[in-house]
């Protein structure tokens, strides 16, 4: 199987494993009833299936019956043709994104800066303050739901990890993988608040979550890169360029 294939297949995995996906001949939505963001509630096509007009058209209306926005994130090398389909049908390019990989041979793992340390959140408390400093980090409402906590237990329970920095008492970032398929996860939501960037922690922090994965098997870890500073947290600790992703959505 391909890298992106590979790639794909484990998108195509974890929307499956939502706790309502919905399968649309060659698209599977992973719909969670506990939100409607759209960044969590998107389809994704299985690597290589054949998909026609009619096959977007019945996701469109797969979409609308779940009351969630039509939005789709894959591998452009899995579907070449998709996004033609998808502009016929009145989707528009939201972002295209660089995915890069690393494997236990090309990570490289910085330490910990001071005064910080790296740790599992293992209760609700400790989970609702690492998503409120992802949530800071982004630009959101540095709060968490209890249904924000949920999903992250569900991910911890499935496989997935979870990891936060802390000084003192403060949470001053975290990241996660989703849970593994067949080797490959993917890498998300690394984050640092502002006062603590500049300080190495990001790249800290995605080093620490890709060798929890490598210790439990994982042969493949992948992320995406959408500006310079991430390019270059990634790359120092491993990661390589490797294909692109594309994400589209219908307003």
């Amino acid at each position: 199987m391909s890298l992106d294939a590979r790639i794909q297949q484990s998108v195509v995995v974890n929307l499956s494993n939502r706790p309502a996906p919905v399968w649309v001949g060659p698209f599977v939505i992973g719909v969670d009833p506990t939100t409607a963001s759209p960044s969590i509630n998107y389809a994704t096509p299985r690597p290589g299936a054949p998909i026609t007009a009619g096959d977007v058209a019945d996701l469109v209306a797969a979409f609308r019956a779940a009351d969630r926005t039509p939005r789709l994130e894959y591998v452009t090398g899995c579907a070449p043709s998709l996004e033609g389909l998808l502009r016929d049908a009145g989707f528009v390019v939201e972002a295209r994104h660089t995915y890069l990989c690393c494997r236990p041979t090309t990570l490289r793992t910085p330490a910990v800066p001071d005064p910080y340390q790296l740790r599992t959140p293992d209760t609700d408390e400790l989970l609702a303050a690492l998503i409120g400093a992802q949530n800071a980090a982004f630009g959101a409402e540095p709060v968490a739901s209890p249904a924000d906590v949920a999903r992250v237990r569900r991910l911890q329970a499935a496989g997935g990890v979870a990891v936060m920095a802390v000084t003192g008492d403060e949470c001053a970032g975290g990241g996660q993988a989703v849970p593994p398929a067949d080797g490959v996860s993917e890498v998300a939501g690394i984050a640092v608040c502002t006062p603590h960037r500049r300080r190495g922690l990001a790249g800290a922090i995605t080093a620490d979550v890709t060798a929890r994965l490598f210790a439990s098997g994982v042969d493949l870890a992948w992320l995406e890169a959408s500006g310079e500073d991430s390019w270059r947290v990634y790359t120092r600790v491993g990661y390589e360029r490797a294909g692109e992703r594309l994400y589209m959505t219908m307003t």
